[in-house]
């Protein structure tokens, strides 16, 4: 129900999935296996995958921790958009590539989920796109020292607060990874 015209398509939105950002992240591999299933079920389908990197100070272009975990080898012709910003489409090509694909509909996935992940949702739904967050396919660090919740109480606030994201001619939400359905249309 985008309020992007001429948008029907679906994509997969595989967001900083990187050896720096989750080596240290909550359920890293459980949650790295839920997005390579999704993945493994968007090819299938024939479903755009778009994958977004991060680079930063802390991250540098071409460094080992800039690139992404092994177990998520992106296809030659599935789009890469490079972000230095949380917001995925902020000063990148993330909404040309979508355009592109007349993707109206984000299956989104990706770390972390307090930053990168949280930002591009909210970048993605005030700009017209649908946004459904996979529940048990995003994940987050320990900032506990710096005054944040517990990993797992910031993915599992993110997850209720997003169910229940609302918007004119927009539909937001979270499924599991065993319940995504790209070709799904949302009830108006």
């Amino acid at each position: 129900m985008t309020t992007l015209e001429n948008r029907p398509g679906t994509a997969l939105l595989v967001i900083d999935v990187q050896n720096g950002v989750v080596a240290q992240a909550h359920e890293r591999d459980a949650v790295v296996a839920n997005i390579a299933a999704l993945v493994d079920k968007a090819r299938q389908e024939q479903v755009p995958v778009v994958w977004v990197q991060h680079s930063s100070d802390e991250l540098p272009m071409g460094s080992d921790s800039w690139q992404y975990v092994p177990e998520l080898p992106r296809g030659d012709a599935e789009p890469l958009v490079e972000k230095r910003y949380g917001d995925s489409f902020e000063d990148t090509t993330l909404e040309s590539v979508l355009a592109d694909l007349e993707v109206g509909r984000l299956v989104v996935t990706g770390a972390q989920t307090d930053g990168c992940v949280r930002a591009t949702l909210h970048g993605a739904f005030t700009r017209g796109y649908d946004a459904i967050l996979v529940s048990d396919a995003h994940t987050t660090e320990d900032l506990t020292q710096w005054g944040a919740p517990a990993p797992d109480q910031v993915i599992s606030h993110t997850n209720l607060y997003w169910n229940f994201q609302s918007a004119p001619g927009r539909t937001a939400g979270t499924v599991s990874t065993e319940e995504v359905d790209f070709a799904a249309q949302p009830v108006s």
